[in-house]
């Protein structure tokens, strides 16, 4: 099981190692999600619901027989790409150092990443095209926390909830950039703001050894996280997510890593074609891998 950045570096192709960089250094999950190859369209697996029952017994007593609940639980892949062309008259015109298709390759991958973080939070199974479900339609119950009725100010103590609402100590805290600067703030006033670096060798800033993964526009510069969720009375509030990824709770599945596919020139037009594609989806195995914090108000 590796992240997509580790993927890539068993993949020797230049032009699909820059597009999985892109999509790690734009999407904050991606970077730290670990993925497995699966065979197939979908990847099927088992969910403990309960444990059997057990007891103490005498000599000569009898147990009681109990089982446990296990539910078979499926997830799909889904599609995710676009084409990119360029005119080759501009690449014969091109003046300077920048290879200007490999550019536009990048923003499509770009925009690629960000579609998928988006979907990460807001994703629907059941809109047409086809997307995976994300956090908000995942998460129910105790895995939902409220930071008040219409809305409230973040505390110090709504945060240790969500961290608690999830098995474990989770791998990241995700939120836009005003709650991570209030975050910051409140932990450096605690001495709680701890340094730890990623996969890419970056710093991270945290609070409590959980790293801080910042969500910031989606592909069409959209707030991925913004202030304009509803609680009660208020439509100017926001989410944090507490989420752990591991063999054991929270990763992704795909056919194989992301592709980039150079289709050279294509008939219809005098321009080349680069073809970025992912099969991809999430698997959510255990109930508590995750957890959100909502109606956050701003300080």
């Amino acid at each position: 099981m590796l992240t997509i950045s580790e993927w890539a570096k068993l993949n020797p192709d230049p032009l699909t190692s820059g597009v999985v960089e892109i999509f790690a250094t734009e999407n904050p999950v991606l970077a730290a999600l670990p993925f497995i190859n699966i065979a197939g369209n979908a990847f099927t697996y088992n969910r403990e619901e309960s444990l059997p029952g057990v007891a103490f017994r005498g000599f000569n007593e009898a147990y009681q027989e109990s089982t446990g609940v296990i539910l078979p639980q499926t997830e799909t892949l889904t599609i995710l790409g676009g084409d990119s062309d360029f005119d080759v008259a501009q690449i014969a015109m091109q003046t300077g150092d920048n290879d200007t298709r490999a550019i536009h390759d990048g923003l499509k991958a770009k925009a690629a990443a960000l579609t998928w973080l988006r979907t990460f939070f807001d994703g629907d199974s059941n809109a047409r095209p086809k997307e995976f479900d994300g956090l908000n339609r995942r998460l129910t119950g105790s895995q939902v926390l409220t930071a008040g009725t219409n809305g409230a100010s973040l505390e110090f103590k709504m945060l240790d909830e969500l961290i608690d609402a999830v098995r474990g100590s989770p791998s990241m805290l995700l939120m836009n950039k005003p709650l991570r600067r209030q975050v910051r703030q409140m932990a450096r006033s605690l001495g709680a703001l701890t340094i730890t670096t990623d996969q890419l060798g970056r710093e991270l800033e945290g609070y409590a050894g959980v790293p801080f993964g910042l969500v910031e526009e989606d592909e069409t510069g959209a707030e991925i996280l913004g202030f304009d969720e509803t609680q009660g009375t208020s439509n100017v509030t926001s989410s944090i997510y507490a989420v752990r990824f591991g063999a054991d709770s929270f990763h992704g599945i795909q056919t194989k890593p992301i592709e980039a596919r150079d289709l050279g020139e294509v008939d219809d037009k005098p321009a080349l074609r680069t073809r970025t594609e992912w099969y991809s989806g999430v698997v959510f195995k255990h109930p508590r891998a995750a957890a959100r914090l909502k109606g956050i108000k701003a300080a």
